[in-house]
């Protein structure tokens, strides 16, 4: 889609003096709500994603390019978001997440590492009979469906 496709390129100037910020996704939903995801590797402030939603929406109506009414949206992924690039898994390290792989296993435990194959997850494994026991496994990228931070709310 057109309006996407620009909308990433309207984000993407306005942070390109930015490396700590990075954009996630863009979405146009049949609703004519328009969604800006962006995140950084310390989080991102209300302040960056007024200053984003001002530029983007400038240049939309400048360049008229929705030609109905439409809603902005620019924030951070939600709580509850997954995980879809690589930035985010680093971000994550340290923190407990659940991981849903093709044929719907699901594995959960603390993210360590992440490569540009796979990630590592340290996850308490309880045989019957026996104490738990943390083991690390390595989880390719490719057979991961959907990754989601888990909250504590100890």
């Amino acid at each position: 889609m057109q309006v996407e496709k620009r909308v990433k390129e309207l984000v993407e100037e306005k942070i390109s003096d930015r490396p700590e910020l990075f954009l996630v996704e863009v979405k146009m939903l049949p609703n004519n709500k328009l969604i800006i995801h962006v995140d950084g590797d310390e989080g991102i402030s209300i302040q960056d994603c007024a200053a984003i939603s001002r530029h983007v929406g400038f240049h939309l109506e400048e360049e008229n390019t929705i030609e109905k009414a439409y809603n902005l949206e620019v924030s951070s992924p939600g709580v509850g978001e997954p995980l879809r690039l690589k930035r985010q898994y680093e971000k994550n390290i340290g923190r407990e997440v659940s991981v849903k792989l093709e044929g719907g296993e699901v594995k959960e435990g603390e993210l360590l590492e992440v490569s540009d194959q796979s990630i590592t997850i340290e996850a308490k494994v309880k045989e019957k009979g026996k104490k738990a026991q943390l083991v690390e496994t390595s989880l390719d990228l490719s057979k991961i469906i959907e990754t989601k931070v888990l909250i504590s709310f100890k």
